[in-house]
């Protein structure tokens, strides 16, 4: 952020908090609200896997607020502590959403797979890339490989967070059309649920833009430079 030309930054920035603000407001909204059949979020997700025939993923209670995700390599859908003991609309939007990412896990959707593939560049590209670019140019090491590099690996990031986008937005449909068909919320209650995963999926519109304009900003020192 501090990196010359941080002042390209300021609309990721502005659109992140925006949708921080929006999905804990969205969030807390709907955690006051019970859902009628009462089923906490671990046991809906329980009967969604069940249903679809995949016994073998566990259903685990993690530590933290929001730490909710599904775990390929264990087979588990991890819940955090509030939406696996509560049975609020909000608790059943994300636990069905997690078990979405499990449903594409068994169906073999092929930018899942992408995703973590990307991953493990995303995290070398969004630390170590930046600094490769600063560093290079400062002290105008190895010509232009060392800022070259440094936008290389962030752009490995900046794929990432595009991949992520359709895997987060089609677990959310599929979670809407689950409880839906098993009338796991009814009526309003599926309203206040697709509010909650859509507050969701502002987060990560607003993270994949706050990379792009990183990735515009080291563009820029390099051209600066030249």
């Amino acid at each position: 952020m501090f990196f010359p030309g941080w002042w390209l930054l300021i609309p990721g920035m502005l659109l992140m908090f925006w949708a921080q603000s929006r999905v804990q407001g969205t969030f807390n909204e709907y955690s006051r609200y019970r859902a009628r059949l009462g089923m906490p979020g671990a046991e809906v997700a329980r009967r969604i896997l069940d249903r679809h025939g995949l016994h073998q993923v566990a259903v685990e209670v993690v530590p933290g607020v929001l730490s909710d995700h599904y775990d390929p390599s264990a087979k588990a859908v991890r819940l955090s502590e509030g939406n696996y003991y509560s049975n609020s609309i909000a608790a059943v939007a994300v636990a069905a959403h997690e078990v979405g990412h499990a449903l594409q896990d068994a169906n073999g959707y092929a930018l899942m797979n992408v995703r973590a593939a990307l991953a493990p560049v995303a995290g070398i590209g969004s630390t170590v890339g930046p600094w490769l670019v600063l560093g290079g140019l400062l002290f105008n090491i190895g010509g232009g490989f060392l800022v070259n590099l440094g936008i290389l690996l962030f752009l490995g990031a900046l794929l990432f967070h595009v991949v992520t986008l359709p895997v987060e937005f089609d677990a959310s449909h599929r979670a809407l059309a689950i409880v839906d068909r098993l009338g796991i919320l009814q009526g309003e209650e599926r309203d206040g649920a697709r509010k909650v995963l859509t507050a969701a999926a502002w987060t990560y519109v607003a993270t994949t833009l706050y990379a792009a304009l990183q990735l515009v900003q080291l563009l820029w020192l390099r051209e600066q430079d030249g």
